[in-house]
């Protein structure tokens, strides 16, 4: 509540407060007497008095009238100005909210901002990649808007709601409400609205995975499962999880991971790994290539050559591979 609510509201209970302890101290009323006469003369409704009043009983009331009154019309501002206010804000953020979203284009949508969606939406954030987050959440509502998140307020299996959040235009979709048969309708609904979206679905359970796959989903992802397996191989192959980690997600050296695409006018066209010596060139590493056919080698052979719409997944710095990004 805004301070200026607050205050109007102690303003009239205190008016209340004093004009009740007036009237039992100067009349010698009882509590409910004397509280009745204070309602009645603050609200100016003309009742006649519970009995006569004394000559100071009527300079108190006087004196009353016009505190009440006074209090009264302060109280009232400020509850309009709070309401009025509060919408237009509602509306201006909305249309602001709305003209935002619909300049993006290759951006992401993240379905549900729980303890899965919210983690993703900060990643997104932190990378620097646009994003939308939608949820039907007031509290989330709130935490996204904190965080300077583009937000959509809704439910996600409306196809409604998913056009204010750009699905024609998005790139990729991440969704992570808590029930799979949501999670399905919303990649079901995103798979029909955007065919060449990439989906990633959270499910509870691995039963699940195969019915979200056939709905639309490019990837599912149950949480429980990923956690069980990442502890299991920090306990066999510590150094390897801990290199994997670091290069992932951590900050304290300048190598990432990431992927390349093989455009179509590519100085590297019809080369092998080998004569494009793209370590001595770029310094990135290349780490696995997959062809326009959906071949994956985990270990491409120096022989490997490349071919329009291939994807690499490359280790480097940020640098290296803005690099190797330009040559591709």
């Amino acid at each position: 509540m805004p301070r200026r609510v607050a205050i109007a509201m102690c303003i009239l209970l205190g008016v209340m407060l004093v004009g009740a302890i007036g009237y039992q101290v100067i009349e010698g009323w009882g509590l409910l007497d004397s509280l009745y006469m204070t309602v009645i003369t603050i609200a100016t409704v003309g009742y006649r008095e519970v009995t006569p009043l004394s000559d100071a009983g009527k300079v108190f009331t006087i004196a009353l009238i016009f505190a009440g009154v006074g209090g009264i019309a302060y109280s009232l501002g400020a509850i309009i100005e709070f309401m009025v206010e509060g919408q237009l804000r509602t509306i201006l953020e909305g249309r602001r909210m709305h003209k935002r979203i619909s300049g993006l284009s290759g951006h992401h949508i993240v379905v549900g901002v729980g303890r899965v969606g919210s983690v993703v939406a900060s990643s997104f954030a932190e990378e620097g990649v646009p994003f939308v987050v939608i949820d039907s959440c007031d509290e989330c509502r709130q935490s996204a808007e904190e965080q300077g998140w583009l937000f959509v307020h809704g439910d996600a299996t409306d196809e409604s709601v998913l056009r204010d959040a750009g699905i024609e235009r998005a790139k990729g979709l991440v969704t992570a409400v808590d029930t799979d048969a949501d999670n399905l309708f919303v990649a079901l609904t995103a798979r029909s609205l955007n065919p060449s979206i990439y989906i990633v679905a959270r499910s509870s359970s691995v039963i699940s995975e195969s019915k979200i796959l056939r709905s639309g989903a490019d990837r599912v992802l149950t949480p429980n499962v990923i956690g069980g397996r990442r502890m299991a191989d920090m306990v066999m192959n510590p150094v390897v999880a801990d290199y994997l980690d670091v290069v992932m997600h951590g900050d304290e050296i300048e190598f990432r991971l990431d992927s390349v695409r093989v455009g179509d006018a590519s100085s590297l066209l019809g080369t092998t790994i080998r004569d494009a010596r793209v370590r001595d060139r770029t310094g990135a590493y290349i780490l696995a290539v997959r062809s326009a056919a959906g071949t994956l080698n985990p270990n491409p052979p120096s022989e490997t050559v490349f071919t329009a719409g291939d994807e690499l997944v490359v280790l480097g710095t940020r640098t290296q591979l803005s690099a190797l990004e330009a040559m591709l």
